[in-house]
């Protein structure tokens, strides 16, 4: 492998990865990057667990949406792995599912009946309840090598940083948002019900408490009906 090269194009996806302006377009291009940049790797998708909740978000293709399901349902798998075990291997790879796995006995001959050949799962991050692990396909048994495992390591390791940025910029985003419509429903109710700023606010918080629906939802109630209700 040309590492040389290698190197000038992570360098080139790192910018990339930094220019997109929302965190739908970061794991997308982290995805796409997958598919160009490691050896052997047709798709590629991320895998999210927070609690026993799962998602797949950036898929590449229908193939690693189906996988991710797969070993949701069966709770086992190399991807499923490398989210829920942060502190123990870095990279979990089957070279030929088409071979009897005993790590992964139920999910090895599913995914190859999907058409997934070989595989690996990397850890992309770890945060309180959330993990998420940076999946790749190949339609051909034995296409990851040594190689291609360091390769895909490398990428997750700045795509981790990458999605670290994104989601903390979407999340200011949301909480300014949040300020804004909350600001919004206390003018609301402040005009209506001649209600003073304290008062306002401390009426959506305690029908948000009393209801157990959270205050952003609460004030879009009121932006959209003029009452919580």
């Amino acid at each position: 492998m040309d590492w040389a090269r290698f190197a000038e194009q992570m360098a080139t996806m790192a910018r990339n990865l930094l220019a997109q302006d929302s965190l739908t377009g970061t794991l997308q291009r982290i995805t796409a990057s997958a598919t160009e940049l490691v050896a052997g790797c047709d798709a590629s998708g991320i895998l999210v667990l927070h609690g026993r909740e799962q998602g797949s978000f950036a898929p590449t293709e229908q193939l690693v949406t189906a996988s991710d399901a797969l070993q949701r349902d069966l709770g086992e798998g190399p991807c499923f792995d490398a989210a829920r075990h942060p502190n123990g291997e870095r990279v979990y790879r089957i070279p030929d599912l088409t071979a009897e796995i005993q790590r992964w006995p139920s999910f090895a001959p599913q995914a190859n009946e999907l058409g997934v050949g070989s595989m690996m799962g990397i850890l992309l991050f770890t945060d309180a309840d959330d993990f998420g692990a940076l999946n790749f396909y190949s339609r051909r048994p034995g296409a990851f090598t040594a190689e291609s495992e360091l390769a895909a390591w490398l990428l997750a390791s700045h795509a981790a940083v990458a999605f670290s940025s994104a989601r903390t910029h979407a999340e200011m985003e949301q909480a300014v948002a949040t300020r804004h419509l909350i600001g919004e429903a206390m003018g609301i109710l402040m005009a209506t019900h001649h209600l003073t700023e304290e008062q306002a606010f401390d009426a959506l918080r305690r029908y948000s408490q009393e209801t157990n629906t959270k205050l952003r939802e609460v004030a879009r109630r009121v932006c959209e009906r003029g009452s919580p209700i």
